[in-house]
C-alpha cells in the first residue's frame, strides 16, 4: 500500500502568519496519532490536507495522491470526524448522517441503507429517528463518529473523538476506533491531547511543536525496545550540589532529562542497579528522598521530542518513524 500521508517542505501560512514550517516527513501506520502542545499547528494540519486550507509552499500526498483541489473521488475516499459540533439543526439522527453519506458521493438510497448501519454499528441505532440537537454530549460524539464512517472512507481524520465524554462512553469510544482500526480497510489520523487514548490505539506517532515536526515515531518499536530509566525526587538542595550530582551521572554516561513536578528522569543501566545514584549522592552530599524503576512509556517519549525540538520554528529537517 502507498504510504498514508507523504509532507515535503509543507509550510502553511494564515492571516499573514506562518502556521506550519516546511514539514517533511512520511507516515505509514495503521493508525497515527498527532501531538502536541496547544498551537502546535495539529488542526492546522489537519484541515490542510483536508483542502479547508491552501498550503503556502510545499506539498503534500495522501494515499499517494496530492492534497489540493476538488477532487471529488479523492475527498469520497475520507472521512472526518471533527473537533467541535458540526450538526444541523431540524434533522434527525439518520437525516444527517444520510446527507453526509450523499455528500460523499453515495446515491440516495445506499446513503440511507448506510445511514442505518452507521448508527447502529455508533450504538444510536434506537435514537436515530431523534432530532440531533436533543443528543447528549456523548450521542453527538457517537454521531460524529458515525458520519466520518459512514461511506467506508480509506483515511479518517478523528480530531479529539474522546472530548466530553464519561468514562464509559470514552471506553465504547476507543473500542470503535481501535476495531475500525483492526478492520484493516481504514486508516486512521487521531489528534488528541490524551495521551492515553493515543497510545492505546495507535501505532505511529507525529509530534508537532512550533508548527514544525519535533519527531515522527514508530510506536510498535518503540514499544519494543523501551528503555528503562529511574524517576528520581531528590530532597531540597543546594543548587550547587544538585549539578555537580547530574554532571557526575552525565560523565558516567547517564541520560538525564527534567520531568514535570521537579523529578528527574535518569537512564537505567543494563543490569538495573541503583548503587551508582546512591554513591554518586553520597559522594556531592545530595539526599535522593524517592526512586523508582521506570520505562518509557508515550508521554515520555513525548516530552523528549518536545525538550529536543529546536526553539527556532523555521528549522528544517526530514523525519521518519522507519529511518
Amino acid at each position: 500500500m502507498p504510504d498514508v500521508i507523504e509532507l515535503e517542505n509543507l509550510s502553511v501560512r494564515l492571516g499573514g502568519r506562518e502556521i506550519l514550517h516546511a514539514l517533511t516527513g512520511v507516515l505509514q501506520g495503521s493508525a497515527i496519532g498527532l501531538l502536541g502542545p496547544n498551537g502546535a499547528g495539529k488542526s492546522t494540519l489537519i484541515h490542510t490536507l483536508l483542502g479547508f486550507f491552501p498550503s503556502s509552499g510545499g506539498s503534500a500526498r495522501i494515499m499517494g495522491e496530492p492534497i489540493g483541489g476538488r477532487n471529488k473521488s479523492r475527498l469520497a475516499r475520507l472521512g472526518y470526524m471533527p473537533e467541535y459540533d458540526a450538526y444541523i439543526p431540524g434533522l434527525t439522527g439518520v437525516e444527517f448522517v444520510k446527507l453526509m453519506a450523499e455528500l460523499s458521493g453515495l446515491p440516495a438510497e445506499a446513503a440511507l441503507e448506510r445511514a442505518h448501519e452507521a448508527l447502529f454499528h455508533a450504538g444510536l441505532g434506537e435514537a436515530r429517528y431523534r432530532r440531533v440537537e436533543t443528543y447528549s454530549t456523548g450521542m453527538k460524539q457517537m454521531l460524529k463518529l458515525a458520519q466520518a464512517i459512514v461511506h467506508s472512507p480509506r483515511l479518517v481524520f478523528l480530531d479529539e473523538p474522546t472530548n466530553g465524554l464519561d468514562p464509559a462512553a470514552r471506553r465504547r469510544m476507543l473500542h470503535l476506533i481501535r476495531a475500525l482500526r483492526d478492520g484493516g480497510e481504514t486508516r486512521l489520523v487521531l489528534s488528541s491531547h490524551l495521551l492515553r487514548d493515543v497510545e492505546e490505539c495507535c501505532d505511529e506517532i507525529l509530534v508537532l511543536h512550533l508548527g514544525r515536526i519535533a519527531a515522527i515515531r514508530d510506536l510498535e518499536a518503540e514499544r519494543r525496545a523501551r528503555r528503562g530509566y529511574w524517576q528520581v525526587q531528590l530532597v531540597s538542595e543546594q543548587p550547587s550540589a544538585r549539578e555537580a550530582w547530574q554532571a557526575a551521572l552525565r560523565q558516567a554516561g547517564r541520560e538525564i532529562s527534567e520531568l514535570p513536578g521537579g523529578r528527574l528522569r535518569v537512564s537505567m543501566p543494563p543490569d538495573g542497579s541503583p548503587r551508582e545514584l546512591y554513591q554518586l549522592a553520597q559522594r556531592w552530599g545530595v539526599q535522593i528522598r524517592r526512586l523508582e524503576p521506570k520505562h518509557d512509556d508515550l508521554e515520555a517519549i513525548f516530552l523528549r521530542a518536545i525538550e529536543a525540538a529546536p526553539e527556532n520554528p523555521h528549522a528544517g529537517g526530514v523525519a521518519s518513524a522507519h529511518s
